[in-house]
């Protein structure tokens, strides 16, 4: 193991409730639809343009907007989180033992990289005040196809100038761990150890993370 590439939702902070916050706010808005709470894990992993499509779809509005209206859309709400984020993330918001382990990683010498498709990672990673832990951040606007296709993990990386099959890549949602395993690298997944079977490893909080654990779960993938 040479280096370990890390989702940054649900892996390093939890942003999903700015996230969900700032959907509610635009769907309620433009549609005065409310989004049931529930729906919130149904937009966990994906891409702005598919999360308003799924909301689009969940009230019956799919075929009623230009894909440049949607377009203009999924910038109104990331306007919203933004905001959000800005006003309420702080370094308190850095996930338990990721801190830790951000450090073991260092002291090992592994390269660390962010494969995130937020647009947003560079300055979540600056408001949590870590950005400088990481050696490089895969920039989404520059993949062809986002998670599940492993197009970001690979760029990821390439970003740190290691091979895949070198890395370990990190995620909490199930597109993730896919394009983790596509990528051919061995995925370390966060959360719950049915849904994310296809994972290498699983744990069940990011306290539970050390580099030890990823070097275990290397060396076994890569025997």
């Amino acid at each position: 193991m040479k280096g370990v590439v890390f989702d940054l939702d649900g892996v390093i902070t939890d942003t999903a409730k700015f996230h969900f916050e700032a959907w509610s706010q635009l769907a309620k808005e433009k549609f005065d639809l409310t989004l049931p709470a529930e729906f919130e894990s149904k937009l966990k992993g994906i891409s702005r343009i598919e999360s308003l499509e799924r909301i689009l779809e969940f009230g019956n509005l799919s075929d009623k907007y230009t894909s440049d209206q949607v377009a203009e859309m999924a910038n109104e709400k990331n306007t919203y989180y933004v905001a959000a984020i800005d006003s309420q993330l702080t370094e308190n918001d850095i996930l338990p033992g990721v801190k830790r382990l951000l450090d073991e990683l260092k002291e090992h010498g592994m390269k660390l990289a962010i494969a995130s498709a937020s647009k947003n990672a560079p300055h979540i990673l600056e408001k949590l005040g870590i950005i400088d832990e990481f050696d490089a951040i895969a920039d989404p606007a520059k993949v062809a196809k986002g998670k599940p296709a492993p197009d970001i993990f690979i760029a990821g990386a390439e970003a740190i100038n290691l091979d895949p099959k070198d890395c370990v890549g990190v995620e909490d949602a199930v597109a993730g761990v896919a394009a983790i395993k596509s990528a051919g690298m061995v995925a370390v997944a966060v959360g719950d150890k049915d849904e994310l079977s296809q994972a290498d490893e699983v744990v069940p909080s990011t306290q539970d993370f050390s580099y030890e654990l990823f070097n275990q779960v290397w060396n076994k993938g890569n025997k």
